[in-house]
C-alpha cells in the first residue's frame, strides 16, 4: 500500500521549442495508482519546508565538493567516462540550483560536455563503448542548461540518435527476439534494462509521448526482464521465480546479476525492480495492469535504504538515485512494506544519505566499488540527484 498527497502528474521539461513545460500523458497511470485503495495523508507544510532546508544544506557540502575538488582544469568531472560523469554532475548541480547555468564552474563543465557532441547526433567520447549511456546522461544535463533553447537542435539530433540505437526491424531484430525494443551501451552488444530505462526517460524528457512507437517497443523489452508470466515475458525465465521483479536482461539467453536460483531463474534486484517500474509508468501503464501491482509487490516486500536488495552493498547509490526517481514518477510520498510498515521515503533517504556523507561533502560507496561506485564524483552525482527527489 502507499499514500500520495497529489493526483496531479509530472511534467517534463520540453527540449524542444523554448523550452518551456509541457505537461506528459502520465496522467491516467499516475491517478490509476493513486486510486488504487488508498487515502491522503497530506505531508504537513512546516515538516515539508523544514526537510527542503535539511535537503539544501546537506546538498550544499556535496556541491561545494564537486565544484572545489572534483572538477578538472578541463572542466570535467572524471574526464576517463567521456561525458558520463560530467552530464550526472552537472544535472545533479542544475537540479539544486537552476540559477547556477552561468557559474563558472558550470560554464566549463558544459563546455566539456559540448566537446563530445558528435555528427550523428550522439554526445559522447571519441571511441566510447557507451554511446547509449553517454548521450542518455548528457541529455538531462543539457535539459537543465537550455537556457532560451540554446540546445535545443542539439537536443533533437540526440532524440534521433537514441532512436536509431533500440534494437527493432532496422537491426533486423523482430519482435519475437527477446533484444527487441530494448537499447545497450551502443556498441553493438546485447540490450539491457538499465541502458533501456535511460533510453525510455532520455525520450520522454526529449518530448516523445508515452503511447510513441520506440516508447512501446522499449515497453516490450522491460516486461520481458519482469519475472511475472503471462504478461509480456515469454522468455524460458518467466515463470521460474515469479516474483514480480526485475533482472538485468532477457537478451542472449538472459541474465541477471543477482545471479541464478538453483533452477535456472534469473533473480530479481532492487535497482532494476525500480528502473522497471518508472519505465512502465513512463510508458503509460496504470496501476490495473498486472505487471505494475507485480513489480509495487515487489517493492513493498523488499524495501530497503541499509542495501540494494539483491545485490547487498554493491550498487548501493546507483540504487538511491533510481529509488527515488522512480517513487517521485509515481507520485508515492508514503510506502507501506508488506507488513503494513509505512514509510515516509523521503526522510528516511535524507536520513541515510546524510549520515553516509563523508566529512569533506563527497560521497562514495565505502562497502563496495562495483560499478564504479568507489568514483567520489559519480557516487557523489547520484547521492545529489536522489536528494533532488526528497526536497
Amino acid at each position: 500500500m502507499f499514500t500520495t498527497n497529489t493526483l496531479t502528474a509530472p511534467s517534463f521539461e520540453s527540449a524542444r521549442g523554448t523550452g518551456a513545460k509541457v505537461a506528459r500523458s502520465l496522467g491516467r497511470g499516475l491517478i490509476g495508482l493513486a486510486l488504487a485503495g488508498m487515502i491522503l495523508l497530506p505531508t504537513p507544510a512546516v515538516a515539508a519546508d523544514e526537510r527542503a532546508e535539511q535537503v539544501r544544506a546537506v546538498a550544499d557540502r556535496g556541491i561545494e565538493y564537486l565544484k572545489t575538488r572534483g572538477q578538472a582544469a578541463s572542466g570535467a568531472f572524471s574526464e576517463e567516462t567521456g561525458a558520463a560523469v560530467t552530464s550526472l554532475c552537472v544535472a545533479a548541480i542544475l537540479r539544486h540550483r537552476p540559477e547556477a547555468n552561468n557559474d563558472p564552474a558550470i560554464r566549463k563543465a558544459l563546455a566539456f560536455i559540448e566537446s563530445h557532441i558528435r555528427s550523428d547526433g550522439g554526445i559522447y567520447a571519441e571511441g566510447s563503448l557507451y554511446k547509449n549511456y553517454e548521450t542518455c546522461v548528457a541529455v538531462d544535463a543539457l535539459i537543465q542548461a537550455n537556457e532560451n533553447g540554446k540546445y535545443d537542435s542539439v537536443l533533437e539530433r540526440a532524440r534521433l540518435f537514441l532512436r536509431g540505437l533500440q534494437w527493432d526491424e532496422t537491426e533486423g531484430v523482430t519482435p519475437q527476439d527477446p533484444a527487441y525494443g530494448g537499447a545497450g551501451y551502443g556498441n553493438h552488444s546485447r540490450p539491457d534494462l538499465s541502458n533501456t530505462s535511460f533510453m525510455i526517460e532520455a525520450l520522454r524528457q526529449l518530448g516523445d509521448e508515452a503511447d510513441d512507437e520506440a516508447i512501446q517497443k522499449a515497453l516490450m523489452f522491460v516486461a520481458r526482464t519482469q519475472n511475472l508470466a503471462g504478461h509480456g515475458n515469454d522468455t524460458e525465465h518467466a515463470d521460474a521465480v515469479g516474483d514480480g521483479g526485475f533482472y538485468y536482461t532477457p537478451a542472449a539467453g538472459g541474465s541477471s546479476q543477482a545471479g541464478t536460483t538453483e533452477s535456472g531463474g534469473l533473480r530479481s534486484y532492487a535497482s532494476m525492480t525500480y528502473a522497471g517500474f518508472k519505465s512502465m509508468i513512463y510508458a503509460g501503464l496504470t496501476q490495473d495492469d498486472p505487471r505494475v501491482a507485480a513489480a509495487l509487490n515487489f517493492i513493498r516486500a523488499n524495501y530497503s535504504l541499509e542495501t540494494n536488495p539483491g545485490m547487498g552493498d554493491a550498487g548501493l547509490y546507483y540504487y538511491y538515485h533510481t529509488f527515488a526517481k522512480a517513487l517521485s514518477v509515481a507520485e508515492i510520498d508514503i510506502l507501506d512494506e508488506a507488513d503494513g510498515t509505512p514509510h515516509v521515503w523521503r526522510d528516511e533517504l535524507l536520513a541515510t544519505l546524510e549520515a553516509e556523507q563523508m566529512p569533506d561533502g563527497s560521497w562514495v560507496n565505502q562497502r563496495n566499488e562495483r560499478w564504479m561506485e568507489g568514483n567520489h564524483n559519480l557516487v557523489t552525482a547520484y547521492a545529489l540527484l536522489a536528494l533532488a527527489y526528497c526536497k
